[in-house]
């Protein structure tokens, strides 16, 4: 103030027609301009952002809660499955879903991946440090593309931090080739740069995940291209196969993971998604909740709410598909198809006990607790994610951490690519498939020498490799509503069987009461209408003829919504582009069909 003073008075003798305001006002910036020149106080120049080994761990973090996916994206992710049964037909498959009302169009995450990587190369920062940094955005980015190429197939590729003026915002889909490759070269990045340090808070990128990742990306690309012939990729398939292969073999080999085994194969399963914390010797990477700082999700009360969620339960064919204790084909049983309930659920695959309600099960209060009929159309309730205390059942305080990647996935990805080249052996079955079945508590499960039937009539009549076919049936129970199933009938152009009518337990008889524990106490009925004298207990539910029904009429399986037409046809592999991309960008073209 004293200098502006002092130059004010300098050239007072100036003040004519005007000129002194204009000098003045010339003066006050002259004199503030080193102040004007610093940078902003509340804004971070690259160089600050990306000065140091911590700031870069601060940047990538926030790929992992705007990237991860929650719990809920998890338990709720098989609503659209062929082996599941909600209250709804999804929109989807109904018919009821257009390009007006598709989403999933959006790159914010991508940008803020792009500028990271076009930044974080600073040679003051330790050449490690920086590529494992490096390495976790680009596994995010390869996790971002994975997504987009699911849904949407062909898209655009962008390895930049895009400008509101860039004339690239405006191209035309990539072919998939070609962003899928730059996938590939994203996660061998990964794995190679990222830090191998286990992390036994299931919360962080690992070398490890990032080879898991690799596995399941390399799986689907590879099985999509076999699969999916009119794309004029299936030349490369088995390049993509043995690519996934080799990842899941690095990460086995590891000895990092094992299967929850203690040797109690009636909890060690459930155990993987009941638990606050996650089972780190399996679980890689995890949606952590927990209860003493109120970090909670909805799971015990989406699955046993008659309202809040899609009263999900398991479908009468996947039960099917579970083996006898023994390994024997539960289907091989003479009259399997009419064994009522209590009778069809003894003797299997523990996994059963542990992913639906049956038998002895029972809440945290000792109450017996059988399928209930008020919240299942199956009668195969899921209780997988459910936490036992009914407290849960009316509130979002479940907080058990939800498995996003476990070693069993990874075991199974590891068979799957195998059987698919032709090279999977007797060894090979021991170390996954007999692994997975021997953790469930299945005794002489061998590597089969011909195709189960069943599995090949009601699901995939057009494999017939017998390996092939109990992979799939293994993956289907052992990631069983974990959210996977609709990318599996995709990458096997199985989309069909989202057509096969939703279908439940086995009904004897109309107005009969069923036991459905064994218990001696009543349970449900399956009724015209609600009887005036009803039983104490019993659950009545009708069967309209319109939305349920019996397949046999006054008997047979319970069928859930066959009165609404379900379609999915070559279309539905790719989802529409929304609409309004098209008109902001009309290089863009719509997927076939939308």
């Amino acid at each position: 103030m004293v200098l502006m003073m002092f130059r004010i008075k300098k050239y007072k003798l100036m003040y004519k027609n005007g000129l002194f305001v204009v000098l003045l006002a010339l003066l006050a910036l002259s004199s503030c301009k080193k102040y004007l020149d610093r940078d902003p106080f509340d804004k971070l120049t690259p160089e600050q952002a990306f000065a140091n080994e911590n700031n870069l761990q601060l940047y990538v973090n926030s790929f992992y809660s705007s990237m991860l996916p929650d719990g809920p994206a998890i338990y709720q992710g098989d609503v659209m499955s062929d082996v599941t049964v909600p209250n709804n037909v999804p929109n989807y498959i109904s018919g009821r879903l257009s390009s007006q009302e598709a989403t999933g169009w959006s790159w914010g995450n991508l940008r803020n991946i792009n500028y990271f990587l076009e930044h974080y190369d600073n040679p003051d920062i330790p050449e490690g440090a920086r590529n494992h940094y490096a390495g976790i955005a680009r596994y995010f980015r390869a996790f971002f593309y994975y997504q987009m190429v699911k849904q949407f197939g062909d898209v655009p590729w962008y390895n930049k931090a895009m400008t509101v003026d860039d004339p690239d915002l405006y191209k035309g889909r990539d072919p998939r080739s070609m962003v899928m490759d730059s996938v590939l070269a994203d996660l061998n990045f990964a794995t190679a740069h990222i830090r191998d340090t286990k992390d036994n808070s299931a919360t962080q990128i690992t070398k490890w995940v990032a080879l898991a990742l690799k596995s399941r990306v390399c799986l689907f690309e590879g099985t999509f291209r076999k699969y999916h012939p009119e794309m004029g990729l299936s030349g490369t398939a088995n390049t993509w196969l043995q690519e996934a292969a080799d990842a899941a073999d690095i990460l086995i080999k590891s000895g990092q993971y094992q299967l929850q085994n203690t040797g109690n194969p009636d909890l060690d399963y459930r155990s993987l998604f009941i638990s606050e914390n996650p089972v780190s010797s399996e679980v890689l990477l995890a949606a952590v909740y927990n209860n003493s700082l109120k970090k909670w999700h909805n799971a015990t009360w989406w699955f046993n709410s008659a309202t809040l969620g899609a009263r999900l339960g398991l479908d009468k064919r996947l039960i099917n598909t579970y083996l006898m204790i023994d390994g024997s084909s539960f289907t091989n049983q003479p009259d399997y198809a009419k064994l009522e309930f209590q009778d069809e659920v003894k003797n299997r695959d523990k996994r059963l006990q542990q992913t639906i309600r049956m038998g002895d099960y029972k809440r945290t209060d000792g109450s017996p607790a059988p399928p209930d009929f008020t919240v299942t159309y199956s009668g195969y309730q899921i209780q997988k994610f459910s936490l036992d205390d009914k407290y849960y059942d009316t509130r979002t305080e479940s907080y058990n951490s939800i498995p996003i990647v476990r070693y069993a996935e990874v075991l199974l990805n590891y068979a799957e690519a195998k059987a698919e080249l032709g090279t999977f052996t007797a060894a090979d079955w021991t170390l996954t498939i007999g692994a997975l079945r021997a953790r469930a508590g299945i005794s002489g499960s061998l590597m089969p020498v011909s195709p189960d039937t069943y599995l090949q009539t009601n699901f995939y009549p057009d494999v017939q490799d017998a390996v092939i076919l109990e992979v799939r049936r293994e993956r289907a129970v052992e990631l069983a509503a974990e959210g996977q199933r609709y990318d599996d009938l995709r990458r096997w152009k199985a989309g069909n069987l989202l057509e096969k009518v939703y279908t439940g337990l086995y009904v004897p008889a109309k107005g009969k009461v069923l036991d459905l524990n064994g218990d001696g106490r009543p349970d449900v009925s399956f009724v015209d209408q609600v009887p005036d004298n009803k039983v104490n207990g019993v659950v009545y539910f009708v069967i309209d003829n319109n939305s349920s029904k019996l397949s046999e009429g006054d008997h047979g399986n319970l069928i859930w919504l066959s009165n609404i037409k379900k379609t999915y046809d070559d279309r539905h592999y790719s989802y529409p582009i929304p609409a309004n991309e098209l008109i902001l960008n009309p290089n863009l073209e719509q997927n076939p069909g939308w």
